[in-house]
């Protein structure tokens, strides 16, 4: 059965790890209830830090050349990566129906994407 990532974007870059705020605590309650319902098509998935916590890695030259970090995401865009579900459905269409409840599909986007099964064998 195909597999789909649902990549989370947000407008702001909320810090999941401690939930301080009511809103956090009601957002939380939404994915748990989506986790629930959704439980027979989720293979994974996670919430990321904030992009504050991101670093980027880029091997200059090519294969075996320098490593050059920097502090931050790639891009610069107003909606942030904040995390990802990892969907086992029987086609596209099934898999926006899932990731358009999402609480994030709400309030930001769920880009849904099919998975490359690197794994598979032709026979």
């Amino acid at each position: 059965m195909p597999q789909y990532a649902a990549l989370i974007y947000e407008p702001d870059d909320p810090d999941w790890s401690a939930l301080e705020t009511p809103e956090q605590q009601q957002t939380m309650g939404e994915y748990g209830a989506f986790g629930a319902t959704a439980a027979a098509v989720l293979r994974g998935g996670a919430a990321l830090y904030p992009t504050s916590t991101a670093t980027t890695v880029q091997v200059t030259g090519g294969k075996g050349g320098d490593v050059v970090t920097s502090d931050g995401p790639f891009a610069e865009t107003k909606e942030m990566l904040t995390g990802f579900y990892l969907l086992e459905c029987d086609d596209l269409d099934e898999a926006i129906r899932w990731a358009s409840q999402i609480p994030a599909a709400w309030s930001g986007k769920v880009e849904v994407r099919p998975i490359i099964d690197l794994g598979a064998s032709d026979g």
